[in-house]
Order: structure tokens, then C-alpha cells, then sequence
């Protein structure tokens, strides 16, 4: 609905400005209106097409709020200081929206007017010489989202975890394990934490004739299992789980350094292969794709990994890595370009640590892994919606502090128990309802008028405007590749049910009309928050 207005705005605004030969914004964005504002949406464009033009936008505002008057949707457009817009619509719009939600809300946001694009989400990612991490959750959350919101929207979305399962780290990955079987010192550059040796005693006894190559096969086989139970004790699923030593096999390297140098982008020097980038690019200096022993690096790897992604069709590539791979982010860019790619079809998301606390403490929990938190050991004692929703609320750039005891608060206070808690009242509401024989168990007729003259309470106006901009907010996840402000909006959402259920009656034998329409904004409300919480992974109970 407020896509369709926003077009429509853009339109009339346009013809009016051509025959008054103004230039114009690119765009004409709504925005919803500040609190303190009595109207629902605002109009900033004003402003912005008086500086343009050297008008004053007072002048401006009056004009383009006469020609928004006219109008179906709109019940009111005023003009206000400094250079506004500010729209009311009309209650029977509202509603109208209310009723797409309720009668499809599988697809309520979907973007029906735009092509979809093919996008492949790489996320997690971790070495499987280990355990995943607290800070995997954190890429696992974020790019699940992405995934679902994305899907959401009308792409075509893949989601892929890369396996590093060849080169030097797989082979010290073995050493380690067969020193720790063997009960020698594992090598300095090895794999030293207490999960090593317990995973080197825990194969079956014809181990012991192991070689180096067999412990490591095994081992990573062995944590590759895990990483599979956590993310899906996770909530998070994977198209295809992608094994570099499959880019070995199909020789895919080979021919990645063929497109480099056939696009000139390669050259020779102390006996290595370069690829000639820093002069063109972010990157700060050209890379070594073929070491002088003749070994591709690791570089080489990853480049032939996202070519072979652009080769199956995909025109938007999206990776989501730790805090460590700030450097790694320019390099890629130079090698999408080298390839002969548009630069602006890869984008890299590096989100920022997890600090753990019980309460303002800080927290090191695991006693068996070495130094780092497991993932498993956070969704264990909390469970996997706080994790996911704790992760949702902020953006991936920003630090993130866990409080374990918050997350475990069944109050106010935790935001996931808030949102799932109005989610399970309206649930109970319904059943109430049912009881008094307002409503059956399971349906939600539509809106029926109520009585003349008695018009929306300001609470009933918030909460449909609020669910009409449900769309509105998954395009602003898209924009910002960050579900943190779906996962504020659903939050907000559950603050304005408050104020409604506490001034406004709903489960009212007296007055059925009334009722009937207050129980249909309920289910509104209700399906907003389940639709919401379902795209960051988390639960809709209907008790609690």
C-alpha cells in the first residue's frame, strides 16, 4: 500500500514539477511521521526541491499538499514548518491493507513491481579444524535473515557455507591429531586446543595405523557433523555446503588464472604470479596468486570460488565474514573487477565481535575448547530465539554485548520475551473471544463497519499504520543488508499493542461490530509479529 501511494506521489509530483520547469530529488521517499506529529506519513521532498530551485518551501509545501489532497487514499495533506508534508489516510485504506495481510500473509512485503535477482549468500564459513564459535552465530544469523527477507522480497536467494577442507591448514589440522593420538607434542604451528585431543581419541581403534591424511580426512568430517547439528540447533539452513578441494578437482583455479590473463591482468616477478591490481583498485598492493614453488595461494582459491559462482548464473554475490577479514574486502573487489565483473555486484558484510556478560560481568565460558566460546555452549543455556533475536537487534558493524541473564528474563526487559508475549496474549484473546461466541475458534472475518460516527481510536491508527510499513522495513533490511531493523520494528510493534489492548476493549458481547473489528487489528497485529519474528528465525509461541 504505501509502495503503490509513494509511486503515485512520485508520478503527480513529477508532472507537477515539469510544468513548473523545477528540478527535482531522484527520489521522493514517505517517511512515517514523528510522534509528536498528528498525521501518519510525512513528505520531506519539499525542502529538498526548494534548494534545488531557490524557492521557498513553505510556498512549495502548500503546492504539492492541495494536489496530494485530491487524493483516494489520503483523508488529509498539510503543509507544516519548516517545509513538510504531512499526509493522515484514510481509514478505509487502512483496513483495506489490513485485509491483503490477513488473507496471504506469506507474502505480505513481497516486491511484485521490480525483477527479482539471482543472489548467493555465502555465511559461516568457519575452518573445520574446529568448533564454530560464538561469532559464527553471529555470521549464521545475520545471513540467514538476509536469506529469508530476501526471498521474502521476490529473489532468487541461495544460501552456501565454503568448506576450506584443502591446503596447509588441513594437513596441520592432521599432524595435530595424529600427535594427540599418538600421545606426542603436537608442532608449534599446529592445532593445540583441548578438542583436538579429545576428537583424536574418540575414532575407532584402527586408527592407530592412521596416516597424517586420514586423521585429517576424518577430523574434518568429524567437526564438519557439528557444525551441521549447531546450525541446526540454529534455526540455519544451507542450499549446499561447498568443498574447496571440489574447485581443485574441476580445475577451476587453472581456469580463473586463464580469465586473469587473458584480461591482462597478470604478471611475473621473482619467480611468482602476480595479480596487477593495487594501481586500478582499493587494494593497497598487487597479490601473489602462484607462489614460486608453484603453489596457488590461497587468494587464487578464492577467486576461482567466486567466479565459479558467477558462472552458475548468479549476478549478486554477497559474503559475510568475521572481524578479521577487514583486508580481505578490497582484494576481492579488485579480483570481481579482474574478472571482468561489475565491482558493484559483490558485497562483503564484516560484522563485528560478540563481548559475553552476566550482567555488567564479563563472561569466558568455555572450559574445552581452547579460548574461544562455542556456539552450542550460548544456544544451550539461553536458546536459540534470544540468540537469534539478540543478534537481529543490532547492526552487524557494531560491537555486540550478550547478557546471558537478560536473554534468559522471562519479563519485560528481554525484547524477544516482550514481542513473543503479545504474539501468545492476542492467541489468548482469540481463545476468550471463542468462549463468549464473539468469535470462531480459527477465522477472522472481515472488517465490518462500525457505527456511524465513531471513528479510529489514536491506538487502533498507530497499529495500522504501523503494519502498512511492514514492507516498507524488510526493503530497508535489503538496503542495508542488516535485519536490525526488522527486528526493531517488530519490537516497536509490540510497544503500540500495549496502549491499544489497555484503552481499547476488545472482547466486547455488547458491542459485536466494534469487537469483531478490533479482534480482525489483533490478528493483524498478530501475523505482523509472527511474519517478522519468522524472517530473523524466531518462534511465535501461542503460549507462554
Amino acid at each position: 500500500m504505501i509502495a503503490s501511494l509513494q509511486k503515485k506521489i512520485a508520478e503527480k509530483i513529477r508532472s507537477w514539477a515539469k510544468a513548473r520547469s523545477l528540478s527535482l530529488p531522484q527520489e521522493l521517499p514517505l517517511s512515517l511521521a514523528p510522534a509528536h506529529v498528528k498525521a501518519d506519513l510525512s513528505l520531506v521532498s519539499p525542502l529538498q526541491i526548494a534548494k534545488m530551485n531557490q524557492k521557498n518551501p513553505m510556498d512549495l509545501a502548500k503546492e504539492i499538499a492541495e494536489i496530494l489532497a485530491g487524493f483516494e487514499e489520503v483523508e488529509s495533506a498539510e503543509p507544516a514548518p519548516p517545509g513538510f508534508v504531512n499526509l493522515t489516510l484514510s481509514e478505509k485504506v487502512l483496513w483495506e491493507n489490513l485485509a491483503t495481510l490477513i488473507r496471504s500473509p506469506g507474502v505480505y512485503g513481497r516486491c511484485e513491481n521490480r525483477g527479482p535477482e539471482k543472489i548467493i549468500i555465502e555465511f559461516v564459513s568457519a575452518n573445520p579444524t574446529g568448533p564454530l564459535h560464538l561469532a559464527s552465530g553471529r555470521g549464521g544469523a545475520l545471513g540467514d535473515s538476509l536469506v529469508r527477507v530476501l526471498r521474502r522480497l521476490g529473489h532468487e536467494v541461495a544460501a552456501e557455507y565454503y568448506i576450506n577442507d584443502a591446503g596447509n591448514q588441513i594437513e596441520k589440522f592432521g599432524k595435530s591429531l595424529w600427535a594427540r593420538r599418538k600421545g606426542e607434542s603436537v608442532p608449534e604451528d599446529g592445532y593445540h586446543g583441548e578438542y583436538v585431543a579429545q576428537l583424536a581419541q574418540s575414532f575407532p581403534q584402527e586408527a592407530d595405523s592412521w596416516r597424517v591424511e586420514e586423521f585429517a580426512k576424518h577430523g574434518v568430517e568429524a567437526l564438519l557433523k557439528t557444525h551441521r547439528e549447531d546450525m541446526e540447533a540454529f534455526g540455519v539452513s544451507f542450499d549446499r555446503w561447498f568443498r574447496e578441494s571440489e574447485l581443485y578437482q574441476a580445475k577451476a583455479l587453472d581456469a580463473a588464472l586463464d580469465i586473469l590473463k587473458a584480461r591482462g591482468m597478470v604478471y611475473q616477478k621473482d619467480g611468482a604470479t602476480w595479480l596487477g591490481t593495487a594501481s586500478s583498485s582499493e587494494d593497497d598492493k598487487d597479490r601473489v596468486l602462484i607462489r614460486q614453488d608453484g603453489r596457488p595461494s590461497y587468494f587464487l582459491a578464492d577467486i576461482a570460488y567466486h567466479q565459479n559462482k558467477y558462472s552458475r548464473g548468479f549476478s549478486r554475490l554477497i559474503d559475510i565474514l568475521g572481524a578479521d577479514h577487514h583486508g580481505y574486502v578490497p582484494r576481492m573487489k579488485a579480483a570481481i573487477a579482474a574478472l571482468g565483473h561489475p565491482e558493484k555486484s559483490f558485497h562483503a558484510i564484516v560484522h563485528q565481535l560478540i563481548l559475553l556478560f552476566r550482567g555488567k560481568e564479563p563472561v569466558k565460558m568455555s572450559k574445552r575448547a581452547g579460548e574461544f566460546v562455542r556456539l552450542k555452549e550460548v544456544i544451550d543455556e539461553v536458546g536459540k530465539d534470544a540468540c537469534r533475536f539478540f543478534f537481529a537487534m543490532r547492526t552487524p558493524h557494531s560491537h555486540l554485548n550478550f547478557d546471558l541473564e537478560l536473554a534468559k528474563k522471562r519479563t519485560s526487559e528481554n525484547p524477544v520475551y516482550y514481542c513473543q508475549y503479545v504474539h501468545a496474549r492476542i492467541c489468548s484473546i482469540f481463545e476468550e473471544a471463542n468462549r463468549q461466541g464473539i468469535q470462531e475458534k480459527g477465522t477472522v472475518p472481515f472488517f465490518q463497519k462500525r457505527k456511524r460516527g465513531l471513528s479510529l481510536f489514536p491506538e487502533e491508527r498507530a497499529l495500522l499504520i504501523k503494519i502498512a510499513w511492514f514492507p516498507e522495513i524488510l526493503k530497508t533490511v535489503e538496503k542495508e543488508l542488516s535485519p536490525h531493523p526488522l527486528a526493531n520494528y517488530v519490537l516497536e510493534l509490540a510497544g503500540l499493542f500495549h496502549p491499544f489492548y489497555e484503552k481499547c476493549r476488545v472482547v466486547d458481547p455488547e458491542n459485536l461490530a466494534n469487537s469483531r473489528a478490533r479482534l480482525f487489528l489483533c490478528e493483524g497485529v498478530r501475523l505482523t509479529i509472527k511474519e517478522g519474528l519468522g524472517l530473523i528465525g524466531v518462534s511465535s509461541p501461542e503460549k507462554m
